[in-house]
């Protein structure tokens, strides 16, 4: 069970589809970490041995914010922009897409599954 960046890789994936598993690293990142670690892309996280897991280690700290360091860095960006009241802040605060959806019909996941028309609000009477 290998442990990159202290993130538990998935053994029986081949490693090129484990190391997405780590927030940061897509799959065109994870190919381009194995060719510098010189891994074969084919190979399973189970089969490798300590030193290509140290050689990846080592090239994923090298080059890579990952992780925390990521998240606490895209946090700040999403804050600068709310305290500078730019568009972008602006829809971060009120919970809407920041990058042109439109809003009319779709946008349900980021505004939560709220229907905004006119019955769908309305409390059904008793009837008695």
């Amino acid at each position: 069970m290998a442990r990159i960046a202290g993130i538990v890789i998935p053994d029986k994936k081949r490693i090129e589809f484990a190391l997405p598993y780590i927030y940061g690293i897509g799959h065109r990142a994870a190919q381009r970490i194995l060719g510098e670690a010189k891994i074969d892309f084919g190979k399973r996280a189970s089969e490798l041995t300590a030193d290509e897991v140290n050689r990846i280690r080592a090239v994923i700290e090298s080059r890579y914010a990952i992780e925390g360091e990521l998240r606490r860095r895209v946090a700040a960006n999403i804050k600068r922009l709310r305290e500078i009241k730019s568009y972008r802040g602006l829809r971060h605060m009120k919970g809407l897409p920041a990058r042109g959806q439109r809003t009319k019909s779709n946008s349900r996941t980021r505004r939560g599954n709220v229907r905004r028309t006119m019955m769908s609000g309305k409390r059904k009477l008793e009837k008695t």
